[in-house]
C-alpha cells in the first residue's frame, strides 16, 4: 500500500512535465479534443483513454477548465475526449465516445451548478453564460452528482473522477443554500472513485499515468488534492494517528449530543472537561467527573505527533447538520488546516464510512503554469456550435490569466477553497506569447487585451518573503487585519508586465478589469499611477464590500480609510493624465455580521458620494465558505465557537434581504415603499422627504412601487395625493 506523506511547499514534488508520455502520444494533437464518434475516427483512435464530462459548452481556451485539463493530458500522451453539457436524463448521451480505457472525469463546469442555475432570491435565472446563445437548463441541478452517476448507469465497470469547483466547494459535508440543508459530500452521493479538489493538475496526471501502468483505483490512497471513502476507523498504514478536531481547536461547552467534545481549561483558569462518547447518561456525577479527569490527563500526556502521519476527524456528517455550533466547528478546523506547507490528512464519518481527505495540493511552479498554459489552444468555441454566441466566451476572449490563487481570505469568497492561498503566477515570457496568440490567432481582435488579471488584478508574483515562514503559517489571511509584515508587495514584476505588453507589436491598449486589491495597491504607489495612466479605459472596478466595521470584520475586508486613500490617488493621478476616469464601488447586501443601521449607513454614504449603483449583489452562502458557516449557524468561525459565543447577526428572511438590498438602490422609485416602512420603524422617518440630506421622497412616482395605483395619482403615506407633473419635477431635483 502506497503511504501518504504531507511535504511541506519547499519539497520538492515531481514535475508534471517528468513523466514518460503514454504510447498514444504517437497519434498527435487534436485539433480539437473530439466531441464525437465521426472526429475519434479521423484522429484515429479506436477509443479515448479519458472522457471528460462537462456542464459547460467546450471553448478550446486556457480559462475553461475542461480544456486546461484536456490538453495537459494530452500533453501527457493520452487519447481525451469532451462530453460536453450531455442530456442528463437518460445514459445515451453517456455513452457516445465508448468506454474511456482510464477513467470519466466529470466536472459541473466552471461555476457550481447551483449558483450557474439559481439567483440568490434562490430564483432560476433565465440565462446561462456558459451555453450557447445563453439558453438556461442545459445542465442538472448538483450536475457532478447527476452526470457521475450516468457515467457509472453508461459504463457500470468505468473509474469515475469527478473534480472542479463543484466537487472541491462540497468534499465534505456543507451548508446547501437551496435547500436550507446541511448535506452531505458530493462522493457518497455521486458514487465516485477519486475526488480531486483544488488545482487538479499534479493529482490528475499522476492518476492517469498510474491507472495506465495498471494500478487499481481502489489502491491509490496517496495523492494529494484528492478525497476518497474508506472503512470507518482505516488508516494509510502503521505508524499513522488519528486525533480529534477538539484537540485543534476546542469549541466552546457543548451540552446538546451523547458525544461531546473534551474541554481544555482556560488560560490561568481550571476548566471542567465535557465527557467523550463513552459516557452513558445513567452514570453518577462523581462517577463521570473521574472518567473526565483521567480523559483530560490521558491528552495532556499525550506525545507531540508527527504531522505529515497524522489524520484530524472533524465532527461527523450527522453531528453537523444536526448541530450549527460543531458545523461551525468543523468549518474552522477545515480552514486552520488548509495551508498546503502544514496541512493534516482530514476525516469525516458518513454513517459507516469515512470520507478521507488528503492534504490540499503542491502549488505549481512558474514552470509548470508555463507548461500548463503552453498547449496548442484554438482559443475558440468547438465548431460544432457554428455561429452561436457563448457569453462567457466573449467576455474573456481577449483577457489573459496570469495568476491563479488569492491570499486575501474574504470569507463570503471561494477562491480560498479552491485554489488556495499560494500564489502561483506565470512568466512574464509566457503571458507575453500569450497576447501574441491572441493577436494572431483570434477573430476580431481590435488590438485590446481586456484583461491581465485572475483571481486578483495585482497579487502577481506576491509571496511570503521566507518559505519557511510561509509553510508554518495558519493565518486565514494575509492582508487582515493588517498587511503582514512577512508579505512582500512589491509590485514592479507586474509594472515591468504591463509596460512590456503594451509594447508589443499590435497592441494597441491593455486594461485590467480583475478586482484590484487597493490596500495592497497603496503600498506601491508607482502601481497607482502606472494603473491609472494606461490601464484604465474610464472605469476602475473596486469591492470595498461595505462602509461599517462590523459588516466588514465579518468579510475580512480592510476598512474605508484605505478606500479613500485610493479614492485620492485615483483621482490624482487621473489627473496628471489628463484623463477622465472614475472608480467603480462594490457592495454587498445582506452579508453575516450586517444590521439594517448597517445598510442605512451604506445607503446615506452611498448618497453623500453622488454613487447611483446599477448592478447590486446579494450574499450568497456558497458551500465552504466562512461567511456560509456564519450564515447558517449564526456562530463565527473566525474565532472559538461554542453555545455561549456571540451570535452573528444574520439576514435569513426573503423581506430583510430585500430591504437590504433595496439601501444599495436607494434612487429606485421601485423600492421606495420598502424603505420608508424601514425607515419609520427604524426611527428615521426624517431621511424621508424631498431634501438634499433626505435619501427618499415623499412622493411616489406613476407606476412604481405600489402595484396598481392610480395612473396620474399616487396616494403617498401620511400625504395627500400628489400630481404626476409635480412627482417628475422633484425627481429632477433630487438626483443626486
Amino acid at each position: 500500500m502506497n503511504t501518504l506523506s504531507c511535504p511541506s511547499r519547499s519539497s520538492a514534488p515531481r514535475n508534471l512535465f517528468s513523466y514518460r508520455k503514454y504510447w498514444a502520444s504517437r497519434f498527435g494533437t487534436a485539433p480539437y479534443l473530439p466531441m464525437s464518434r465521426a472526429e475519434m475516427d479521423l484522429l484515429g483512435w479506436d477509443s479515448c483513454d479519458i472522457i471528460l464530462v462537462t456542464g459547460d459548452a467546450y471553448i478550446d481556451h486556457p480559462s475553461f477548465g475542461m480544456a486546461l485539463i484536456g490538453r495537459l493530458l494530452e500533453a501527457q500522451g493520452f487519447r481525451v475526449g469532451i462530453i460536453s453539457q450531455p442530456d442528463w436524463l437518460s445514459a445515451k448521451a453517456f455513452r457516445a465516445l465508448g468506454k474511456p480505457n482510464l477513467f470519466f472525469g466529470v466536472t459541473a463546469g466552471n461555476m457550481d451548478s447551483m449558483v450557474n442555475r439559481y439567483t440568490a432570491d434562490r430564483k432560476p435565472r433565465s440565462d446561462d453564460a456558459y451555453t450557447p446563445n445563453g439558453e438556461a437548463n442545459k445542465r442538472p441541478d448538483h450536475a457532478v452528482v447527476v452526470y457521475a452517476q450516468r457515467c457509472r448507469e453508461a459504463f457500470p465497470g468505468s473509474n469515475v473522477v469527478i473534480g472542479s469547483i463543484e466537487a472541491s466547494l462540497r468534499r465534505i459535508a456543507h451548508y446547501d443554500y437551496w435547500s436550507d440543508k446541511v448535506r452531505r459530500s458530493v462522493l457518497p452521493d455521486s458514487k465516485a472513485d477519486l475526488l480531486i479538489f483544488g488545482s487538479a493538475e499534479r493529482a490528475i496526471v499522476e492518476l492517469a499515468h498510474r491507472l495506465a501502468a495498471g494500478e487499481p483505483i481502489a489502491t491509490i490512497r496517496d495523492l494529494r488534492g484528492t478525497a476518497f471513502m474508506v472503512p470507518r476507523g482505516w488508516l494509510p498504514a502503521a505508524g499513522w494517528a488519528e486525533i480529534d478536531a477538539s484537540e485543534v481547536d476546542t469549541p466552546g461547552l457543548l451540552v446538546r449530543h451523547a458525544d461531546p467534545y473534551a474541554m481544555t481549561p482556560e488560560a490561568g483558569k481550571e476548566a471542567a472537561c465535557a465527557s467523550r462518547p463513552a459516557l452513558s447518561e445513567s452514570r453518577s456525577g462523581a462517577a463521570r467527573t473521574q472518567v473526565i479527569q483521567m480523559q483530560f490527563q490521558s491528552h495532556l500526556r499525550m506525545p507531540k505527533l508527527d504531522r505529515t502521519r497524522t489524520a484530524i476527524r472533524l465532527p461527523s456528517y450527522e453531528e453537523v447538520a444536526a448541530d450549527p455550533v460543531l458545523y461551525a466547528h468543523a468549518s474552522r478546523t477545515f480552514h486552520v488546516e488548509s495551508n498546503p506547507g502544514n496541512a493534516r490528512a482530514l476525516i469525516q464519518a458518513h454513517g459507516e464510512r469515512d470520507v478521507w481527505l488528503n492534504p490540499p495540493p503542491i502549488p505549481l511552479s512558474t514552470a509548470e503554469m508555463d507548461g500548463v498554459f503552453a498547449s496548442p489552444f484554438q482559443r475558440r468555441p468547438h465548431p460544432c456550435y457554428g455561429d452561436a454566441k457563448i457569453p462567457a466566451f466573449e467576455m474573456i476572449r481577449f483577457s489573459i490569466n496570469i495568476m491563479r490563487g488569492c491570499f486575501g481570505g474574504c470569507t463570503f469568497c471561494s477562491i480560498t477553497e479552491h485554489e488556495g492561498r499560494i500564489i502561483q503566477s506565470r512568466s512574464e515570457q509566457s503571458i507575453l506569447h500569450e497576447i501574441e496568440e491572441i493577436r494572431d490567432k483570434t477573430p476580431g481582435f481590435t488590438g485590446i487585451i481586456s484583461d491581465l488579471g485572475g483571481p486578483t488584478a495585482n497579487m502577481y508574483r506576491l509571496a511570503c518573503k521566507d518559505p519557511k515562514i510561509e509553510s508554518a503559517c495558519r493565518r486565514l489571511s494575509c492582508v487582515y487585519p493588517g498587511i503582514c509584515e512577512n508579505l512582500d508587495t512589491d509590485h514592479t514584476p507586474l509594472l515591468q508586465l504591463y509596460r512590456k505588453a503594451r509594447a508589443l507589436p499590435g497592441v494597441k491598449k491593455v486594461l485590467i478589469s480583475s478586482g484590484l486589491r487597493y490596500d495592497l495597491a497603496l503600498r506601491d504607489p508607482q502601481y497607482v499611477k502606472e494603473l491609472v495612466s494606461h490601464h484604465v479605459g474610464g472605469y476602475l472596478k473596486i469591492a470595498p464590500e461595505h462602509t461599517e466595521d462590523g459588516p466588514l470584520a465579518h468579510m475580512m475586508k480592510p476598512g474605508m480609510s484605505s478606500y479613500e486613500q485610493f479614492r485620492i490617488l485615483f483621482e490624482k493621478f487621473s489627473k496628471e493624465a489628463g484623463k477622465e476616469q472614475y472608480l467603480i464601488p462594490y457592495f454587498i447586501a445582506a452579508h453575516p455580521g450586517t444590521t439594517d443601521q448597517d445598510m442605512l449607513n451604506l445607503a446615506l454614504w452611498l448618497k453623500r458620494n453622488h454613487f447611483r449603483l446599477d448592478q447590486v449583489q446579494t450574499f450568497l452562502p456558497t458551500p465552504l465558505a466562512i461567511a456560509t458557516a456564519m450564515y447558517h449557524s449564526r456562530k463565527n468561525p473566525l474565532k472559538k465557537v461554542g453555545r455561549d459565543s456571540d451570535l452573528v447577526e444574520t439576514v435569513r428572511g426573503a423581506r430583510q434581504r430585500r430591504l437590504h438590498k433595496a439601501f444599495l438602490r436607494y434612487h429606485d422609485p421601485e423600492n421606495w415603499p420598502l424603505l420608508r416602512e424601514a425607515l419609520k420603524q427604524m426611527g428615521r422617518a426624517d431621511l424621508i422627504g424631498n431634501g438634499r440630506k433626505q435619501l427618499i421622497p415623499f412622493f411616489q412616482p406613476a407606476g412604481t412601487g405600489l402595484r396598481g395605483a392610480p395612473p396620474e395619482r399616487v396616494q403617498t403615506a401620511g400625504r395627500a395625493a400628489v400630481p404626476a407633473r409635480v412627482v417628475a419635477a422633484n425627481a429632477a431635483r433630487t438626483k443626486c
